[in-house]
């Protein structure tokens, strides 16, 4: 069993990185459906400085419950260390892998030594694959997948009325991923390649030999062109950047294709429909199930998980000042 205390960051104003703070804390203790996981290795994303800013810039009615002192992280790679006694599919000794808690909290800790986790948030880790990129894969991972291959939950986007329902992608789909370096878009890549689609990667051209490496068919370097202005008669968009500029894929986008812009971002229905263009998102959610399927692919070969840095877990601070900088090749990840 662990000692009583542990190390982890939290932080207890919002603000910048130099908010985070590397304390000791009370091990967590797992409750009912629940491991208490030593955590090896711990992945970021966004919802990780969103929450450490407060989410300044979403309406309260769409923010998660959270408050300080708030321990952020929900990608995690690790080893069980204690089992709730009705959970019956994972034993102590196990090492797993898992998205914890989201979206329904913001705080699920896994920025520290231990975390208490939902057994159906987890999946084994395959013994081929290392704990730094297995915490690399869940959120990433997960959103690909539930945007492109399998949605797998039937909760509704606040963001939209329609439910998502990804396009099935074979060797006749051309597929444009925008933000294709990136952790969501890199791993789209891969999914659509796996599929048999034909992919158009967008990102920065330093990224270009990287992302021909993972089976890009055609790279556009959008410092040097707009990509909404060069590639046409696509099939399916998936915007891993989103947000405001979003739109403007609707124009490379044959009629009865598909825009997925993984942060939502404005959109008329009436254009939308006069296009013939399928504008719809979705919210990703943890899955141990759809995990363990990406995690058979990552041992198979068939995807890998790219690491843009790693940094030791009293290092979340630089982490964070490494993740503001931009331009992330894949994933970058704390160790514990």
């Amino acid at each position: 069993m662990p000692a009583h205390t542990m190390r982890a960051i939290r932080l207890h104003e919002f603000g910048g990185p130099e908010v985070l703070r590397h304390e000791e804390v009370p091990v967590p203790e797992p409750g009912p459906g629940e491991v208490l996981v030593r955590v090896h290795a711990v992945g970021l994303n966004p919802p990780d400085w969103y929450a450490r800013e407060g989410m300044p810039d979403v309406p309260p009615e769409l923010k998660p419950p959270f408050h300080l002192p708030l321990t952020p992280g929900t990608d995690v790679s690790g080893t069980v260390e204690a089992v709730a006694p009705d959970v019956e599919d994972l034993a102590v000794g196990e090492e797993v892998f898992g998205l914890l808690r989201f979206p329904t909290s913001l705080q699920a800790g896994a920025y520290a030594e231990y975390v208490a986790a939902p057994a159906s948030d987890l999946a084994r880790k395959p013994v081929s694959v290392d704990h730094v990129r297995a915490a690399g894969l869940p959120m990433s991972g997960l959103t690909a997948w539930q945007f492109l291959i399998e949605l797998g939950h039937d909760h509704p986007s606040p963001f939209q009325a329609a439910p998502h329902r990804p396009m099935a992608l074979d060797g006749g789909t051309t597929v444009l991923v925008n933000g294709a370096a990136g952790g969501v878009g890199h791993l789209a890549l891969q999914l659509a390649k796996w599929k048999g689609a034909r992919v158009i990667a967008v990102a920065s051209g330093g990224h270009e030999p990287f992302l021909r490496e993972l089976g890009a068919d055609e790279f556009i370097d959008y410092t040097k062109v707009r990509p909404d202005e060069v590639a046409h008669d696509v099939d399916l968009v998936l915007d891993a950047v989103g947000g405001p500029d979003s739109r403007r894929f609707l124009r490379t986008v044959k009629r009865g294709g598909a825009l997925y812009p993984v942060y939502f971002g404005a959109f008329d229905d009436e254009e939308n429909a006069r296009l013939g263009v399928t504008v719809t998102a979705t919210q990703v959610r943890s899955n141990g199930a759809q995990l363990a399927e990406l995690g058979r692919l990552v041992d198979a070969g068939t995807i890998r998980v790219a690491i843009d840095s790693t940094f030791a877990l009293k290092d979340a601070q630089a982490a964070h000042e490494r993740a503001a900088r931009g331009h992330i090749r894949g994933k970058i990840v704390l160790t514990a």
